[in-house]
């Protein structure tokens, strides 16, 4: 079995190439994190965070799993929506897809992987909420990009409606959260207009947002 050791090079010279332009970065960066954002990600090994919007260490707190979900019975994910909230203090939140993510294209063909088809089944309730707008959709590639897109958009709707999030805008607290996806194929960010900042706005910004993908889809 190969050895790490040339990941831990890598990590050497990574390293001593920040000390090179900062040389106390990692003294201070131990002291304290202050990051504005947190990011809900894929765990997708080609959407790498922090790097994909430039960002340095202690700048994003970051949560990633399959599919990019929030759901309400996963203590992890409200464990560090909790923590970036009310300890953090995150001004914003990015939830982040991809297309052509795996998870979703499994959840979409309902393929059988073992435990993660439990996870899964979290993506085929998007896909049947939203079923009268995909089953219009002919070709499989656009279809998922839709449901990706979709997946989303739901995410953001479930933070939304998380205690985290509305204890925060109940007291007053700056917090914005938002729905973005990612182009494994140019690198490109974009925006799927879906951005909530207090729990008035949710719906509505979800029904526009949906709606958005129905227009870009028709025309």
């Amino acid at each position: 079995m190969k050895d790490l050791s040339d990941i831990l090079e890598k990590n050497r010279a990574w390293a001593e190439s920040i000390r090179a332009r900062e040389p106390e970065f990692f003294s201070e960066l131990a002291r304290q994190q202050t990051p504005e954002y947190l990011w809900i990600g894929c765990s997708d090994s080609r959407v790498p965070a922090t790097q994909l919007v430039g960002l340095m260490p202690g700048e994003m707190f970051v949560h990633r799993n399959v599919s990019n979900m929030v759901v309400h019975t996963d203590f992890n994910c409200l464990s560090v929506l909790q923590f970036a909230v009310d300890v953090l203090r995150v001004k914003h939140i990015i939830v982040c897809g991809h297309y052509g993510c795996g998870g979703v294209e499994a959840a979409m063909r309902d393929r059988k992987l073992g435990l993660i088809d439990n996870w899964l089944r979290n993506v085929q309730d998007v896909m049947h909420a939203h079923s009268a707008l995909l089953s219009r959709i002919e070709d499989e590639a656009e279809r998922l990009k839709r449901l990706c897109e979709l997946n989303v958009i739901e995410q953001v709707l479930n933070i939304s409606r998380t205690t985290v999030a509305q204890t925060a805008w109940e007291r007053g607290q700056e917090l914005a959260v938002h729905g973005w996806i990612y182009g494994l194929d140019d690198g490109l960010l974009r925006d799927l207009d879906m951005r909530v900042t207090n729990q008035s706005e949710a719906g509505a910004a979800y029904e526009s947002a949906v709606n958005a993908i129905a227009r870009r889809q028709s025309a």
